[in-house]
């Protein structure tokens, strides 16, 4: 097999060897997720097998003889010469061209926002520990325990005092 039916098959193939199914499912955290996870795998597996048996088979021979026989071969040499005289045209790809630019930025900008994701969740994550050590401390804590711990607070707490502001 030649051509874009080639092609077609050979990136398919491709694909489905770079894809980290199980890497992707052990992120989803909802039942429906991972129902529309399994959907997803299954369709794409479909349009793959569909892709594999019908564009990796060369298409078959015309038997020419047969149809002497039973036809007459004045027309089946019309026939053959009308087939063979067809010539399918090339594909020639001119969007991929235009569009891998714009993909390839996207790529990048994801990876920062990936990495930028990253830095949130991690930051969040350590004052969501801050909090819940915070919650656990909060009865037996002193004054200035806390204030050990936040000194932006003691300041202006005690800029307060010194300036007499009380509130109101």
């Amino acid at each position: 097999m030649s051509g874009p039916g080639k092609k077609v098959v050979d990136v398919a193939f491709k694909a489905s060897k770079n894809i980290d199914w199980e890497g992707m499912a052990k992120l989803l955290v909802s039942d429906e997720a991972r129902k529309e996870f399994a959907t997803l795998r299954r369709t794409f597996d479909e349009v793959n097998s569909t892709l594999q048996t019908k564009f990796s088979q060369e298409p078959e021979s015309i038997d020419w003889e047969y149809y002497r026989k039973g036809i007459g071969s004045r027309l089946v040499d019309m026939y053959k010469e009308a087939y063979e005289s067809v010539e399918i045209p090339k594909f020639v790809d001119t969007v991929t061209p235009q569009y891998k630019p714009k993909f390839d930025a996207l790529l990048v900008e994801l990876k920062e926002a990936e990495e930028k994701s990253l830095k949130e969740s991690e930051r969040l994550e350590k004052e969501i520990a801050e909090v819940q050590e915070l919650k656990q401390k909060i009865s037996t804590m002193t004054a200035d325990e806390y204030f050990e711990k936040h000194p932006e607070l003691k300041k202006k707490f005690d800029d307060e005092i010194r300036n007499d502001y009380w509130g109101y």
